[in-house]
């Protein structure tokens, strides 16, 4: 690590009072080395990480790290606080700050050594070491774990060189561990055989999203707490250097599994049917010893996922529901995704139906709802049968909408067995006419439903036919009767009711929701906030004949979500200065995301200047929708961008309504960059436009967070 890590990478009097600016401290010190390329673009790659999961741990440490094309060579800087800097650890701020710079494409041996001092952070003595270290250059020793400086104290030298060989010997401790289980699973059957009882094993893999520190501080955490509790763990992890697969032989052996992950497992598939917690990485690194009770208990009871019940778990583990519910999380949290999974489950059915519906609409105009179905009559040659046509394919997709979300929603919270009760019910939603909030009603019952179920002790030999006969008949059955006699007429009740309130908006009221749908569209750039302004607006539309206060709203949603990006290309046009090369790329396709109505066209100057952007766009966003409202603006489509404009009503008024948010936006991004301080090592623009010699070569487009 000699390379990595020097004593002008080392601030043991670090003054930053927030965690960008203890980021922005430290990387200063790699420019000075060559070590980044461009400071802005680096710190960005920072911040989308950070915005991922916080970076901070318990104990007092803080590790803000990512993959950068701005990063020539793995790179450690390290800073001691004697304030604290907020990270978002659980228990306070972390004294200890340690930025990790890697490059996109870095070699599996540096992030090796990486990985080895992730490892280190979780020895109480190696960061006691740090803590009363006299030196930049003694701490950078420490770190690299090389001999102290004979000035240093020797005793205290001693320890920590001591504890380092100790964190070595850990990880081959790990390895003899996989070795000697994988010597006795040939001949373990995971009970007593009337020798001495072996010790409960457990396999578990880490991962991360970015796969350099987290992922093994969390292996290190679980194997330590393992030794500790007489339970033989081995680790799989999963990190930027690739993995190291698990022995079979090793997971047939094993008594349970943990999964502590922020990205999905790979081949995922090995570990079913097994008793298994899935968590997120953070809690393996802050609550080991829990994660292997739980385990424990789950084995006990014998308790196993549903998915690994019949043999199928999906081995990508790549959809957006494959951690819902973590038990890590607060219910807060695993609601938000459940509701989530849903919504983006059912955004696509929108999209195809609401477009077919409104380029129906374009061909054969308004009284095209009332065409007799083209089974029964369809002429070639007449574009109203073909405008009938379009209509009725996107009615069909329609009326999907609401049993999508309701067995997505369910998906998320119980898997695979779910999805039956979660369509039964979201069906019910629409024969009752529950709509959006019965589908809602629907997802959550069915869920809560099957997880109850499969709490149930059952016997081995019928766990085959579990998720195949038993849950899907008696969580459909159970629904059902809640949907149709308990529950669906109060719901029915409240829809009608929120119906009758938006066909009553009118004047101020109406101009007062668009200001608000728009400050929601822009808050978070595509995030759960965004989603729950999006899907309010497309429940309204997502029936035959939406009242014209629903297409009001979806059009000042759709004007709302162009704002941002736009908005950011017209800054990067006008005022190239104030942003790096990077952003100026990302500048010229958000131009394209912007138009499209993606909102996530605008995260990547998020995620690099948040207190600027986010409450620019906001502003923007709000004037955009009140606008929007104002003029009665109507839209049938509930995706498109400028591409479905032809499908507006009152389409000038309405492409005016989004100038006036995107130049408002534009104004206050530029004022407010204008206003902060140049920081040196910033590539800037010269003052006709082109490049500043000096700043890196245009390649990098995207942050890189992976």
């Amino acid at each position: 690590m000699s390379d990595m890590i020097t004593a002008d990478l080392v601030d043991l009097d670090l003054s930053a009072d927030t965690k960008e600016a203890a980021a922005r401290a430290l990387a200063q010190r790699m420019v000075a080395l060559g070590r980044v390329t461009d400071l802005e673009g680096f710190l960005a790659d920072v911040a989308a990480r950070e915005a991922q999961m916080p970076t901070g741990l318990d104990g007092g440490i803080g590790i803000p790290h990512c993959r950068s094309e701005h990063v020539t060579e793995p790179t450690l800087a390290f800073g001691r606080s004697a304030a604290g800097v907020d990270f978002g650890a659980a228990d306070g701020p972390a004294d200890l700050i340690f930025l990790i710079a890697a490059p996109a494409g870095a070699d599996d041996a540096h992030l090796t050594i990486l990985s080895s001092l992730a490892r280190q952070l979780m020895n109480a003595e190696f960061t006691a070491a740090l803590r009363s270290a006299g030196d930049a250059a003694a701490a950078a020793a420490l770190i690299r774990g090389e001999e102290p400086a004979p000035a240093e104290d020797a005793p205290g030298d001693t320890r920590e060189t001591e504890d380092t060989r100790e964190t070595e010997e850990t990880a081959d401790t790990g390895a003899v561990s996989a070795a000697a289980s994988a010597e006795t699973a040939p001949g373990s059957t995971g009970q007593d055989s009337g020798g001495p009882a072996r010790p409960f094993r457990i396999v578990a893999v880490t991962s991360c999203p970015t796969g350099i520190a987290h992922t093994y501080m969390a292996a290190e955490s679980l194997e330590n707490a393992g030794r500790e509790e007489g339970v033989e763990v081995v680790v799989e992890t999963q990190g930027s250097a690739g993995f190291t697969r698990l022995d079979p032989a090793v997971i047939a052996a094993a008594d349970g599994v943990i999964l502590a992950h922020d990205v999905a497992v790979r081949e995922k598939d090995r570990f079913a049917g097994k008793p298994t917690v899935d968590t997120g990485v953070k809690a393996a690194i802050n609550r080991p010893g829990e994660l292997i009770g739980e385990v424990r208990d789950k084995a006990a009871r014998g308790e196993v996922t549903a998915a690994a019940a019949d043999g199928s778990a999906g081995s990508g583990g790549a959809t957006p529901v494959e951690r819902g519910g973590e038990s890590g999380e607060g219910y807060g949290t695993k609601l938000r995704k459940w509701l989530m999974s849903g919504v983006s489950y059912m955004v696509p059915f929108v999209a195809a139906g609401g477009l077919l519906i409104a380029l129906g609409f374009a061909i054969g105009g308004y009284e095209i709802n009332k065409a007799p179905s083209v089974m029964d009559h369809f002429v070639w040659t007449q574009a109203d049968s073909w405008a009938a046509l379009l209509f009725q394919i996107g009615g069909v997709a329609f009326a999907f909408l609401v049993p999508v979300l309701a067995g997505y929603i369910a998906y998320g919270m119980a898997d695979r067995p779910g999805l039956v009760p979660g369509f039964v019910g979201g069906s019910i939603a629409l024969t009752i006419n529950a709509g959006f909030l019965g589908g809602l009603a629907a997802g959550l019952i069915s869920g809560a439903v099957v997880l109850a179920i499969q709490r149930v002790p059952i016997p081995k030999a019928l766990r085959g036919i579990m998720p195949v006969v038993v849950i899907p008949l008696v969580s459909a059955a159970v629904v059902g009767f809640l949907m149709f006699v308990v529950i669906g007429k109060p719901i029915a009740s409240a829809q009608e009711g929120m119906t009758d309130w938006l066909n009553g908006l009118s004047g101020a009221n109406a101009v007062l929701l668009g200001a608000l749908l728009g400050l929601m569209m822009c808050f978070d750039l595509g995030g759960p906030v965004n989603k729950v302004a999006y899907t309010f607006a497309t429940a309204g539309i997502a029936v035959a004949s939406p009242s014209d206060s629903a297409m009001k709203i979806m059009a000042a949603v759709m004007a709302a979500g162009m704002v941002p990006p736009l908005a950011m290309a017209l800054a990067t046009t006008v005022r190239g200065r104030l942003f790096n090369a990077a952003e100026r790329e990302n500048g010229k396709a958000a131009w394209v995301l912007g138009a499209s109505f993606i909102s996530e066209g605008a995260i990547p100057f998020a995620a690099a200047d948040p207190l600027r952007v986010i409450p620019s766009s906001m502003v923007g966003g709000a004037v955009t929708g009140a606008l929007s409202m104002a003029f009665g603006a109507t839209l049938r489509a509930p995706h498109g961008g400028i591409f479905v404009v032809p499908l507006i009503g009152n389409p000038l008024l309405y492409l005016v309504a989004i100038a006036a948010g995107v130049c408002v936006t534009t104004a206050l991004v530029i004022v407010l960059k204008g206003l902060r301080k140049p920081v040196t090592g910033t590539s800037a623009q010269g003052p006709g436009g082109g490049a500043d010699p000096s700043a890196p070569t245009p390649g990098a487009k995207q942050p890189v967070a992976a």
